[in-house]
């Protein structure tokens, strides 16, 4: 987990009063759902973590814990996967992934289940940093995505991002059509369009983590360290993960992880199609709410219709 977020209250955890101010995603909240559920860690101090992400409230337990509130419905649905599926996975994974340590119950005002898991150390990168050896980083990658790939499949769900490239169509050029004037809507159609050109897949469906950007992988001097939040995990088209090529790395680093992945053309334009529905659809919402995620939007519409 990304470590830089400003302490919000260090006093230990123990039973604190909620009142209908008390905002559901708060250090105060927390404090009073660890000291009722997991007394345990009652006087472990918490931090709120400055994340970008928009499933969860992040907060740091301690020196080696984190608790994450889900902030929507849907991303509750995603405990429960969690707390089955990682703990299969990460035995055959290359690099740390969150452990799950304790799931709890909606309590004190708070709908939906939540979720202990282990810190990992690190800080997430800036797309498309050239600035280390992106080669190394690239590698690191494809060695992460292979393994993920080739984990049996049996009985694993549907990756969020699971569906058919050409399902998001209606959508995609929809949020294109919106953006024109903000971006060269033209030339995301265009490039959109030829992603669509590419043979759909036809496989069978393979572990991916979908959602491979920087608030989700961990790094330290250059390589990969840790990837985390699996919300969007499942078995789906391998192209899914490809999004890292746009996401995490600068263009000279693409062909290196290109080909440490085996992706023939038509999974690499699969990969680009993917990249540029989602990034466009996070344009869209993010713009001018989470800077980090807009940045990070900019960058990967950039360089897609840069070629």
């Amino acid at each position: 987990m990304p470590p830089g977020s400003a302490p919000v209250d260090s006093a230990p955890l123990h039973s604190v009063p909620l009142d209908s101010a008390t905002p559901l995603d708060s250090a105060t909240l927390v404090r009073t759902l660890i000291a009722a559920q997991f007394p345990h860690w009652a006087d472990l101090p918490v931090e709120a973590v400055d994340a970008s992400g928009t499933a969860n409230a992040v907060f740091r337990l301690g020196d080696d814990k984190v608790v994450r509130l889900p902030r929507t419905e849907s991303s509750a649905a995603d405990v429960a996967t969690e707390h089955l599926w990682l703990p299969r996975l990460a035995a055959q994974l290359p690099v740390p992934v969150p452990a799950p340590l304790a799931q709890g119950a909606p309590a004190e005002g708070f709908p939906w289940g939540w979720s202990v898991c282990t810190w990992l150390e690190g800080t997430n990168p800036l797309p498309g940093d050239g600035t280390w050896a992106p080669e190394l980083f690239a590698a690191d990658l494809a060695e992460f995505v292979l393994a993920l790939r080739r984990i049996d499949p049996t009985d694993g769900p549907q990756a969020y991002r699971g569906e058919p490239l050409a399902s998001r169509d209606e959508k995609t050029r929809k949020v294109i059509a919106g953006l024109d004037g903000v971006l060269d809507a033209g030339a995301a159609t265009a490039a959109w369009e030829k992603a669509l050109t590419a043979p759909a897949f036809t496989g069978a469906p393979v572990w991916v983590h979908g959602d491979l950007q920087p608030g989700n992988v961990l790094v330290a001097d250059g390589r990969l360290t840790g990837v985390i939040d699996f919300a969007c995990m499942g078995l789906a088209d391998p192209a899914v993960d490809l999004i890292a090529a746009w996401y995490l790395l600068p263009a000279g680093a693409r062909e290196a992880f290109r080909t440490a992945v085996g992706a023939d053309d038509a999974d690499w334009e699969r990969g680009r199609g993917w990249a540029l529905s989602i990034a466009v659809m996070e344009l869209a919402a993010y713009r001018e709410s989470n800077p980090v995620m807009a940045r990070n939007a900019w960058w990967v519409i950039g360089e897609l219709l840069a070629g």
